[in-house]
């Protein structure tokens, strides 16, 4: 999964529309970082920033954007009606998918640091990025806002995590932190605004009082009308979606209209979505009506119905889902060309695409094989007695698949790092020593690429087997085609990692490597034969 992190830096500028677009300027010039969207609101004087990426490209974005706003905003004359403390008034970064919290502290203490050391402004930690019980809430470290810092953070106790401890009238003081995903988003409901209410009273982790506390929790909620809708809303806020998903909250809300009498029409999202939120309900309706979906487009259009995303507007995914929006640098040029255009290129007069993509292609299309019996056997009623085999069988075949494929270029790529560390300073020692170093990590991984190829396709065998014991015989050949493919694939693969550890000095890790490697291709041998014995036996 792609390592994404949100970043929401909110500046105390929404009035000057010439300092917005050089803030925002600044982070589109971050290679590895989308900027989403920009927010200001002119009464608070603040503006909202979104922007995402990889955490290390993140962590940059965030100190460009907070080096620029630091040069051109002035807090000596700044008035607004939002609570405020600098300049940059709080950079929260916020783990979207493939990261984790303790990912996202790194990031927070990361540019902390770097902008508290090289931007001479006091940075405070707050949140999960914070252990100081006195300073963990925004609102303790706001607390007097930017005319108080210059009395308060003088004191012991309010001793900045990074930079000086001192008061910068320019720039005042920032506040660096990790907060979960917050989801907006909206329940229609055809009753009244009352009618609502009490449903949110229901669902609300809050409740009615301390006494009555509401089913749901990490959930906030109102109840209103909306006169351009024609209709009342349950408006929420999913504070970590991980623990309650909108479809959690979207089914709650139907059972309270039902018990009232009222109708449920569909739910709004305000803003955006990770990719995993739809993804955790559309395993939810798959579950529920006993489903069989693989295909991802067609997960996320069954939420859509389910839930009636579209009820208000139309609801589509590529504006709405953060995963979607984010343009792939990368974007697998290998992978993405005509069958015709690869093999030419393969037998063209350079180095790449070698041995190691043509490895990775080879096992992704044994494993598409094997899927492929799958589907054969699959919703035919000659073959309904093993449709819930079928079920468990082709899912891992087509993922294994799917990653097999991206290693087609992974391991063109394989040796960028060491490329890069080649061309590392060697005059002093000390250069010599980071540049050995960095070679070093460089072919390890050049050889973690095939690795995982080999482990990847390793992973099919089982259900290579299976599909052998009970798949439709029509497809008898193109199991054994596929079968031979990932031995192929596997032996390829091996080669790549072979050639590469000579030069890796760690010795250890190349008796590891290797270990595992034979381990894996002898598998590999022994079930390309298991599964011609199981066809020639049916």
């Amino acid at each position: 999964m792609k390592k994404i992190v949100e970043c929401v830096p909110n500046i105390s500028e929404g009035r000057n529309q010439s300092i917005i677009d050089a803030c925002a300027e600044a982070v589109r010039k971050v290679k590895g970082v989308k900027l989403l969207d920009v927010d200001p609101g002119k009464s608070t004087n603040r503006t909202v920033f979104t922007f995402v990426g990889d955490p290390e490209s993140v962590v940059e974005g965030a100190f460009q954007f907070a080096k620029k706003a630091y040069e051109l905003i002035d807090m000596t004359t700044h008035k607004g009606e939002h609570p405020r403390m600098g300049a940059v008034d709080v950079v929260p970064f916020v783990p979207v998918s493939g990261v984790t919290v303790e990912e996202c502290v790194q990031c927070a203490k990361k540019f902390g640091e770097r902008a508290g050391k090289e931007l001479g402004v006091p940075i405070y930690l707050y949140e999960e990025a914070s252990v100081n019980p006195a300073r963990k809430m925004l609102k303790q470290i706001r607390s007097g806002e930017y005319e108080g810092i210059k009395d308060k953070i003088y004191k012991p106790e309010w001793k900045p995590d990074y930079g000086p401890q001192e008061f910068v009238p320019k720039s005042g003081a920032t506040a660096a932190g990790v907060r979960f995903f917050l989801i907006a988003y909206n329940v229609n409901i055809l009753g009244t605004k009352e009618q609502a209410h009490r449903i949110a009273l229901n669902i609300r982790e809050q409740g009615r009082n301390e006494n009555e506390p509401g089913r749901l929790k990490a959930v906030k909620a109102i109840g209103w009308y909306v006169e351009e809708y024609e209709m009342a809303q349950v408006s929420i806020n999913l504070d970590n979606f991980k623990i309650t998903p909108p479809h959690v909250a979207f089914e709650e809300c139907v059972k309270d209209a039902k018990e009232l009498n009222l109708a449920a029409c569909g739910s709004e999202l305000v803003g955006l979505i990770p990719l995993e939120a739809m993804l955790m309900a559309a395993d939810y309706y798959m579950k529920k009506e006993n489903l069989f979906i693989i295909d991802e487009k067609q997960k996320i259009r069954l939420v859509i119905e389910r839930m009636g995303l579209s009820s208000i507007s139309q609801f589509i995914p590529e504006k709405r889902i953060i995963e979607y929006m984010i343009e792939d640098e990368k974007n697998e040029p290998l992978a993405s060309m005509t069958v015709r255009d690869f093999v030419e290129l393969v037998g063209a007069r350079t180095s790449a695409p070698g041995g190691g993509s043509v490895s990775a292609l080879a096992a992704s299309l044994g494993a598409g094989l094997g899927a492929m019996m799958g589907w054969m056997s699959y919703g035919s009623k000659k073959f309904e007695h093993i449709d819930s085999k079928m079920r468990k069988f082709i899912p891992p075949l087509h993922q294994a698949m799917k990653d097999l494929i991206s290693m087609i270029d992974a391991d063109t790529n394989a040796f960028n790092d060491y490329m890069l560390a080649m061309r590392m300073h060697k005059n002093t020692d000390a250069e010599k020593k980071l540049r050995h170093e960095k070679m070093q990590e460089g072919l390890k991984k050049a050889v973690e690429v095939p690795l995982k190829v080999m482990r990847t396709a390793d992973s099919c065998w089982d259900f290579m087997n299976e599909m052998a014991k009970y798949g439709n015989l029509s497809s008898a050949s193109d199991l054994e085609v596929g079968a031979k493919c990932l031995e192929t694939g596997i032996w390829g693969a091996f080669k790549n990692v072979k050639i590469n550890l000579p030069q890796i000095e760690d010795n250890t890790y190349k008796e590891t490597v290797i270990k595992e490697g034979e381990e894996i291709l002898d598998r590999a041998e022994k079930n390309l034969k298991k599964i011609s014995k199981i066809l020639e036996k049916r």
